[in-house]
């Protein structure tokens, strides 16, 4: 199925399902849904940081320090995590913790994310579609890069969020 024809919940303001659409609707239309955002740390406490490519529907060519993406209809957040986290990355059977859920709204997005985390110092299989490539940075040096390089919103809220540091 291709990307664009994913069925994925659409949400009210409380976070409650409310129905399934396209993804392609749910974007053209700017509707409520469901988004993981997992904080990839090695043991020495890096961020696997993603270079988006520049096919993406959203933020393409961006930096993205979240792996993760749209819940589907009938995934609960922690399914979606797991299930992003292979695709994307390549990373499987690891122990995710959940940080918080979360309203987010820009231009783009209109979403209620799920936040977690994991440690992995394994080998990545990038998805070709959706990663150009991955950078290991510390949380630090990842907020000095994101003042000079373009990131995603919504990731740089989470871990402003993770390290304390959100409005």
């Amino acid at each position: 199925m291709a990307v664009v024809d994913e069925i994925v919940g659409i949400v009210d303001e409380h976070n409650r399902v409310v129905g399934a659409v396209p993804r392609s609707e749910m974007r053209a239309k700017r509707l409520p849904h469901r988004s993981t955002y997992i904080l990839v740390f090695n043991s020495q406490g890096q961020l696997y940081v993603q270079k988006r490519t520049p096919t993406k529907d959203v933020f393409p060519g961006y930096y993205d320090l979240a792996t993760g993406g749209v819940v589907l209809a009938g995934e609960s957040y922690e399914h979606g995590a797991a299930r992003e986290l292979e695709e994307e990355l390549g990373i499987r059977d690891v122990p995710l913790t959940k940080l918080f859920e979360f309203y987010f709204e820009d231009e783009h997005n209109h979403v209620w994310g799920g936040a977690f985390t994991c440690v992995y110092d394994g080998e990545l299989r990038l998805q070709e579609e959706e990663v150009e490539r991955v950078i290991l940075l510390t949380p630090d040096d990842t907020l000095r890069h994101a003042q000079t390089a373009p990131y995603t919103p919504d990731g740089l809220y989470v871990l402003r969020r993770y390290l304390g540091q959100a409005e």
